[in-house]
């Protein structure tokens, strides 16, 4: 993950991430959260319109969960407000699914569960 800042925002290269990754953003005062796909980060540092997900973060750590898997970027910027937040940004992967639970011994109590997670992980 490499940073680089302009006067105006940090901007977080992501790189390669999975959907349902997690991206945690730790702030130092209140700024905007902007994450954006490869195209999206080219249209907002060309100053074109472009789409993201997030906005103003008044709490941290904030969380954004990325929706397809593709090139993504952070951007930490001070549009609204006066200073740059100090910011440091960290991808958690998806929780996987752990096969060896499902080899563990069933009890009434826990293979309807382990049936729907089963099922949620084939799913995704």
């Amino acid at each position: 993950m490499t940073e680089k800042t302009s006067p105006n925002y940090k901007r977080y290269d992501l790189g390669q991430q999975a959907r349902g990754t997690v991206v945690e953003v730790v702030l130092s005062c209140i700024n905007n959260i902007r994450l954006m796909d490869e195209s999206n980060f080219k249209l907002y540092a060309e100053g074109k319109s472009f789409k993201f997900l997030g906005g103003r973060a008044e709490k941290s750590p904030a969380r954004l969960t990325i929706p397809k898997t593709g090139h993504w970027h952070v951007v930490v910027d001070k549009t609204g407000f006066q200073a740059l937040s100090n910011s440091n940004v960290r991808a958690i992967p998806p929780k996987m699914l752990n096969l060896a639970d499902l080899s563990a011994p069933r009890t009434a109590a826990n293979s309807a569960t382990a049936n729907q997670d089963f099922a949620k992980a084939r799913s995704a």
